[in-house]
């Protein structure tokens, strides 16, 4: 059997990703030594902090592209796992790969096998999974809503932004989402339940946000930066909370590594006049502390209906490279994953 592998071709500095950022390379499908399992990728898991890996140099032209994955184990030398398991793991854009003895882990995404009674497996790479770990601790931990506040989410229907709204109703706030186009517009409002939502499309941004948020924002989950920023910003109570989880508004071209600095040099001003505190989200600071926590509290709203995840599904390995372009252009609704093979 031949494994298939997306690599990366050159190395991306200062702009958006095209077709020319990736091969594909084939080699044999790899053998599981002494408690190792095969698993084979049924989905990879596409977000834009990847492009991040690429831009910071941790991946370099010939890697395999990096992405959580689910797999199902195929063959295994090892008591943990069972073939017909499905595990949460880190093949990246590969169609197979090794779990267990001697095979690297990421530091806080470790494979773990999957519980069938918490959900479809996908949704181990979002809702269920670091997506929904970044929104909950993004939320919840850092911003601190309060019944009654105005929450504002940018990307608002995206694999994280989805999840941050509906966390903000369930703990009785307002919430507003920052959207693109109609139809995420209505997803918003129809689908996850945002009081309202606006373009940032629209020329009439600023007017927009202002009418949706009449008792100005308490909180502000940050996806994109750039004039959304800007628009809520302006809106900010004293004592506001920020939670900076992505900034692909402040890099234009797709990568500049300086787009954080932007954005906090921008605000400082503005934070010192009205108390605002302002968090750098990464994900990995609460995997030891508040994983298991999360993945309680986030199963049970989701097993209740409290919780809807919408999920952008494109099927086929060989897609990865335009779907992942398409999502960097804002051409998803939901969750972005590749759907590498058929679940057995």
């Amino acid at each position: 059997m031949t494994n298939r592998q997306w690599i990366l071709a050159d190395a991306p500095i200062e702009r958006m990703p095209t077709a020319a950022n990736f091969a594909l390379r084939e080699s044999p499908v790899p053998v599981p030594g002494p408690g190792q399992a095969l698993a084979r990728t049924v989905y990879i898991s596409l977000d834009p902090y990847q492009w991040g890996y690429k831009a910071r140099g941790l991946e370099k032209p010939g890697d395999v592209l990096h992405a959580r994955t689910v797999a199902q184990i195929e063959v295994s030398n090892s008591p943990e796992w069972q073939p017909g398991d499905f595990v949460h793991c880190l093949n990246g854009w590969a169609e197979y790969g090794l779990i267990g003895e001697g095979v690297p882990e990421h530091a806080y995404m470790k494979t773990r096998r999957l519980d069938p009674t918490q959900g479809r497996p996908s949704l181990a790479l979002g809702v269920l999974g670091m997506n929904g770990l970044t929104a909950y601790a993004g939320l919840l931990v850092q911003g601190r809503p309060q019944p009654g506040e105005t929450v504002v989410v940018s990307a608002a229907t995206g694999g994280v932004g989805q999840i941050v709204g509906q966390l903000a109703k369930i703990r009785g706030c307002r919430v507003v989402g920052i959207v693109s186009t109609p139809e995420k517009m209505r997803v918003a409002r129809e689908e996850l339940g945002y009081d309202a939502a606006v373009s940032h499309r629209a020329p009439t941004l600023a007017e927009d946000l202002a009418a949706a948020c009449p008792d100005g924002v308490d909180v502000y989950f940050e996806n994109v930066g750039g004039k959304l920023f800007d628009a809520t910003a302006a809106l900010f109570n004293r004592n506001a909370r920020m939670t900076i989880c992505g900034l692909i508004g402040e890099r234009p071209e797709g990568s500049s590594a300086k787009g954080k600095e932007a954005l906090l040099a921008r605000s400082a001003e503005l934070r010192a006049a009205r108390n605002v505190t302002v968090h750098e989200h990464f994900v990995g600071d609460f995997v030891d502390s508040h994983f298991d926590t999360f993945l309680a509290d986030v199963s049970r709203w989701y097993a209740e209906g409290k919780i809807h995840y919408r999920e952008d599904i494109r099927d086929g390995f060989e897609n990865a490279p335009a779907a992942y372009i398409d999502m960097m252009q804002g051409g998803n609704l939901g969750k972005t994953i590749i759907r590498a093979s058929a679940e057995a």
